[in-house]
């Protein structure tokens, strides 16, 4: 499966809207401070939302995707998100993905979080896959974790297949279908 470069990205956005909205460079403000995000080499920095659900353990809840607890998480807004040590938040892409039939990606963290034991969960988007991206973030410090808004939290790589496949995602009716906000675990 060939990975996708930054000219092979900008054609599918063009044909396919496959990003909205796309920024078709790498934005980086060193001066800023700013966390790269935008178009790059061989994939497409995502930049996370300003609103946040930051696990709490106020009603000791137990995590269970079988019966999940949306009162778990308390909604943060703002320019940052201040996760807690050995937590975690959920938050969602700015940029609104559709997926061609014949790619599939991979999402995986930037190493600038990386680099501060700050890990997003790695996620492919699958084939036929749309909507904006529900971003899993760990803080697997003991010390509180600063998440910036506006800014890239994870850069996606796209792969394009030989052969299309023969059930895409769309055609399962898939359960992360059109997620227009942060989307809590559903089976």
């Amino acid at each position: 499966m060939p990975i996708l470069s930054d000219a092979k990205i900008r054609r599918l956005v063009q044909d396919k809207k496959m990003i909205d909205p796309f920024i078709d460079r790498q934005v980086r403000e060193v001066d800023k401070k700013i966390v790269s995000y935008g178009l790059s080499s061989y994939g497409y920095d995502l930049r996370v939302d300003h609103t946040f659900k930051v696990f709490t353990n106020l009603y000791s809840s137990i995590v269970d995707p079988k019966n999940f607890k949306e009162d778990a998480f308390i909604t943060i807004q703002g320019d940052y998100c201040i996760i807690p040590p050995n937590s975690f938040a959920l938050a969602r892409s700015v940029e609104y993905f559709r997926i061609p039939r014949n790619i599939l990606t991979l999402c995986i963290g930037k190493s600038t979080y990386a680099r501060c034991g700050i890990i997003v969960n790695v996620t492919p988007f699958e084939p036929e896959w749309e909507g904006y991206v529900t971003l899993e973030i760990s803080n697997t410090t003991p010390l509180p974790a600063k998440i910036y808004a506006g800014e890239g939290l994870a850069q996606v790589l796209f792969f394009e297949a030989v052969e299309t496949c023969e059930i895409s995602y769309k055609d399962r009716k898939g359960k992360y279908m059109n997620q227009l906000d942060i989307t809590f675990p559903c089976i």
